[in-house]
């Protein structure tokens, strides 16, 4: 007796993997997207201003510790407007992926 497979290939494996997403999202799991979202944009500015005030400060500190000047201080205080506008553009693009997402569930 062999055993072969049983499958009618409506209801198969390969069928329901294939869904990325459900086809109907539960309101409150979209509510709590959506408040994620948000709290991610708004932490921006926060990102972004605590970059430059630990670079200006880091630059600051060194500044006094070796006698540089306000070399070091306007060089880490980029570095920080750097990284701050990084930031900004990564949360830009995380926004982008999460609305496009959100208008087509089944890309």
């Amino acid at each position: 007796m062999t055993a072969g497979t049983t499958s009618s290939g409506e209801m198969s494996q390969a069928s329901i993997m294939s869904d990325k997403h459900p086809k109907h999202v539960d309101p409150a799991s979209r509510t709590g997207r959506g408040v994620y979202n948000t709290l991610s944009a708004t932490s921006v500015g926060l990102e972004f201003g605590l970059s430059v005030i630990i670079g200006l400060g880091g630059g600051w500190w060194l500044d006094k510790e070796l006698g540089t000047g306000p070399w070091l201080t306007i060089v880490l205080m980029c570095c920080g407007f750097a990284a701050g506008v990084r930031g900004i553009l990564r949360a830009v693009k995380r926004a982008d992926r999460e609305a496009a997402r959100d208008k087509d569930p089944n890309a």
